[in-house]
């Protein structure tokens, strides 16, 4: 929706006068509801039944080496699975608990427009609904302690954070450090610079954290880390028959790594294959715009890692033709190269996520950088 008002924004393009955009909230707010409910049944309790599985809607708690009780019921088995999920990290800031404030779990429940969303931290839902909420017509201020999506290739974020500056996104280098309830339903949110910012909505999106407690697991004696269950490369707990995978682990928090780590439980204990993670092709993708994608190594990771033996390989869009056409230019793709192999893809541009398959295939070691080049590829493409 916000890409759509941005587009409509850019009033005169390629010869073509568009009308300024006219956001009517309700209509975004249907629009996201209604994505929703066309995705939910994928996940749904009868999809799972439709399959052969038996699905019970209860709290669950391990009360064994190998019993679970939920329902009433004691289930047994010999292998048992923890795929408890994460929740938003709330941080303890002085006096959050006396204002509504907003997650990613309930900021799409928004009946109304917010006229000034203020956001403490810049990390991946921090930025995509900073730039998103700017779009559709709503004052932004994003307070971040350090760099802003501080994982990503720093070039990347450079481009993404003046691209955000532009549109008229505001960012301020600290930590909020005190939160009250200010004139008009508003809430000021104090910074450890002494700034006072007022705003009508307040967004939390610090990170999240394991949901670990409640479900038996300390009196079980299974090892916890500082932030999820620890595991082994085969995502096995401290008791070695029963495992957990996605983001109740420690590790990497994306739901396409849940979905490798679900498929690798399976192989494992249905068809006796032991199957060791590997994140060496490890691909995420923030969809701001221009949409940051990496896989493998950034490139201060391969730096510290191989030194002078890295070689980084940059391209900018500004010479490819289907980006030319489309007055799409901004952009670079960067590949770091040990010798011949690739250790880590790092792009930002328009639709950078649909790039990186190539890039996985190579890093995993199913192709090289001399089929890549022998490739046909159609013209004229990003690709």
């Amino acid at each position: 929706a916000a890409k759509r008002a941005q587009e409509a924004r850019e009033e005169k393009r390629y010869g073509v006068q568009l009308a300024a955009p006219k956001v009517e909230w309700a209509g975004v707010h249907k629009h996201i509801h209604d994505a929703i409910a066309h995705i939910e049944p994928h996940d749904s309790k009868e999809t799972f039944e439709e399959m052969g599985c038996e699905v019970i809607m209860d709290h669950a708690t391990i009360t064994g080496k190998h019993t679970v009780e939920v329902g009433g019921r004691t289930l047994r088995a010999p292998r048992i699975v923890i795929a408890t999920g994460s929740e938003p990290f709330v941080p303890p800031i002085d006096g959050l608990d006396g204002v509504p404030y907003l997650t990613n779990e309930n900021l799409f429940d928004l009946a109304e427009q917010p006229a000034h969303l203020v956001i403490i931290g810049g990390g991946v839902i921090g930025m995509e609904m900073a730039q998103s909420f700017r779009r559709l017509g709503s004052d932004v201020t994003v307070i971040e302690p350090g760099h802003p999506m501080g994982r990503d290739d720093r070039d990347s974020v450079e481009l993404v954070v003046k691209t955000m500056k532009a549109e008229g996104v505001r960012f301020v280098n600290g930590k909020g450090e005190k939160v009250a309830q200010g004139p008009n339903g508003g809430i000021i949110v104090t910074t450890d610079g002494g700034e006072d910012i007022l705003g009508s909505h307040l967004l939390i999106a610090v990170g999240r954290k394991a949901r670990v407690t409640g479900y038996g697991l300390e009196e079980l004696g299974i090892e916890l880390g500082r932030n999820g269950i620890k595991v082994d490369d085969r995502r096995r707990t401290s008791l070695k028959h029963i495992y957990a995978i996605g983001d109740c682990r420690e590790g990497p928090r994306l739901t396409h790594v849940s979905g490798y780590e679900g498929s690798n439980a399976v192989l494992e204990i249905a068809l006796g294959l032991p199957a060791k993670a590997d994140f060496r092709a490890l691909p995420w993708c923030t969809f701001t715009e221009p949409e940051v994608a990496q896989i493998g190594m950034t490139e201060t990771e391969a730096r510290e890692e191989y030194g002078d033996r890295l070689t980084v390989v940059k391209e900018g869009f500004d010479h490819n033709e289907r980006a030319i056409a489309e007055r799409l230019t901004e952009g670079h793709l960067k590949v770091m190269l040990k010798g011949k192999k690739v250790v880590g893809a790092s792009i930002c541009a328009v639709n950078a996520g649909e790039l990186l398959l190539r890039f996985s295939q190579m890093i995993a070691g199913k192709a090289g950088t001399f089929d890549m080049g022998g490739a046909i590829i159609s013209y004229p493409t990003r690709s």
